[in-house]
């Protein structure tokens, strides 16, 4: 636009000089268009080079793109697999806490259990060991309250012995009596017919009788009082189990 002002104001001398200058003005465009096209050619290439190294790159990141959106459906899959995992993991989990609080109650439990059993037992055996020690107490005093029993038991038989030998002795006694009578009375009878006095004799006899059966009497009553006041300590039956 400037040069065609500048034709537009351009004056000529002469048809000479108008043509010199527009041939230098044409020489002048043509070597301007000669760079320009030199310029074009080597942008063209440039470009080309360019455009290729761009198609390359793009099937570069066309291939990273496919590598990079398979490894993410890979990385999503897997994911979603830990996903489910970790949810099972944790389902499981929680399910293992909630046993194991279970069982460490049942185990609580247990435990006061046994304590209050063995507390149970403790007192248990303490009133078994004052029971045995009552029972060994009362055993002894059994053992001598029977020591004593046998004693006097031992003792009764002796004086049962005897007694049976008294018995029999008193016995010998009252038949010998019982004979002498008999002899007195038929002395007695023969003399009342004779009107004699009784003989000395069979009145000796006859105080002599009763007066041995009269000592061995009393010689009875001492010995059971001796033997009373002998076994004055009481004695009580055994129990039977």
């Amino acid at each position: 636009g400037d040069d065609m002002e500048g034709d537009q104001e351009q004056t000529f001398s002469s048809v000479e000089e108008e043509l010199r200058y527009y041939k230098d003005l044409a020489e002048k465009y043509k070597a301007k268009l000669q760079e320009t096209q030199v310029e074009l050619e080597e942008f063209q290439a440039s470009s080309r080079d360019y455009e290729v190294e761009l198609e390359t790159q793009l099937k570069q990141y066309e291939t990273s793109d496919r590598e990079l959106r398979s490894l993410l459906g890979r990385v999503q899959s897997e994911n979603d697999s830990l996903q489910e995992r970790l949810s099972q993991v944790q389902r499981e989990s929680t399910r293992q806490v909630s046993d194991l609080q279970n069982q460490l109650a049942d185990v609580t439990a247990s435990r006061e259990e046994m304590h209050r059993y063995i507390r149970e037992l403790e007192q248990s055996n303490d009133d078994l060991e004052r029971a045995k020690r009552t029972t060994v107490a009362s055993l002894e005093e059994f053992e001598s309250k029977l020591n004593l029993a046998i004693e006097r038991n031992a003792f009764l038989e002796n004086e049962l012995d005897e007694k049976e030998a008294l018995g029999f002795m008193v016995q010998r006694l009252k038949d010998e009596t019982r004979d002498l009578k008999q002899e007195l009375m038929i002395q007695q009878s023969v003399h009342k017919e004779e009107q004699t006095p009784f003989p000395d004799n069979g009145t000796s006899g006859l105080a002599k009788l009763e007066a041995a059966y009269k000592a061995r009497k009393e010689a009875q009553a001492a010995a059971a009082a001796s033997v009373a006041g002998a076994n004055a300590v009481p004695c009580t039956p055994a129990r039977s189990g």
